[in-house]
């Protein structure tokens, strides 16, 4: 499960990305980065990024702490804007927040140099979980103390937009040719072994750990738990292999 906090302050909009996400302090008095229930991408969005970073973070992957963030939508009066506004007034309730990683630089391919290992796992996991938002002109990473740190997967898992087409996903090749890691990245095939034994627990984890109020009144499905089953399936079938939606790299 995430842990849950409540939203006490309001900072900033982070003005980067579709999803105009937030800079909010929670009564544990720290920093999140949150990304709302009610903006235009839905909770879909909140599913990929809570499910696949969970995943990720249990495969021992750098992605910040996730937590489920209680806002009060009274919030909204510190911002001028009025789209923002109208998106926090949405988005009462059950939001995910991601720990600030302060200090932080927004990883550039040309400035940075990354561990051909570390490239190789971050590879892997966005094959995965079929992560197109990781090119090296948006690479979603973080550089900060202790190296790398993976953010933003809410457009993973893309199966779940048309579930009743989302066995066709299980074996679709993954498209690294624009992967901000693909020329860095070790051997695929080594991390292959050691990343697909641990990932069933890390997912067993990672679906459990997914709200049930984001998976409530799913067309085609009977309950949340009906839902959890279904993520669950799709990425256990995904790994069962052969693993052959693995791009092909120089490792």
């Amino acid at each position: 499960m995430l842990t849950e906090v409540t939203a006490v302050r309001y900072a900033t909009p982070l003005r980067e990305g579709g999803s105009m996400p937030g800079l909010i302090e929670a009564d544990d008095r720290r920093l999140y980065v949150l990304k709302w229930c009610g903006a235009a991408q839905g909770r879909k969005a909140l599913i990929a990024e809570a499910l696949a970073g969970e995943l990720g973070r249990g495969l021992g992957l750098p992605v910040p702490e996730l937590v489920l963030v209680d806002l009060d939508p009274v919030l909204a009066r510190s911002e001028p804007e009025q789209q923002i506004q109208e998106q926090m007034r949405a988005s009462g309730g059950a939001n995910l927040g991601m720990a600030f990683v302060s200090g932080a630089l927004n990883f550039d391919p040309l400035c940075f140099e990354v561990d051909p290992d570390v490239a190789a796992r971050v590879l892997w996991f966005d094959a995965l979980i079929g992560n197109v938002d990781r090119s090296w002109r948006n690479p979603n990473l973080l550089v900060a103390a202790g190296g790398l740190r993976l953010i933003d997967h809410g457009a993973s898992l893309i199966f779940h937009h048309h579930w009743p087409g989302a066995a066709g996903w299980i074996r679709k090749p993954y498209d690294a040719s624009d992967h901000a890691l693909r020329h860095v990245a070790g051997d695929l095939k080594a991390v292959d072994e050691e990343l697909a034994d641990r990932a069933p627990a890390a997912l067993a984890a990672a679906v459990a750990a997914i709200p049930a109020v984001w998976l409530e009144d799913e067309p085609g499905f009977e309950s949340p738990e009906a839902v959890r089953e279904a993520y669950a399936a799709q990425l256990t079938a995904r790994l069962a292999g052969p693993r052959d939606w693995l791009p092909e790299v120089a490792g």
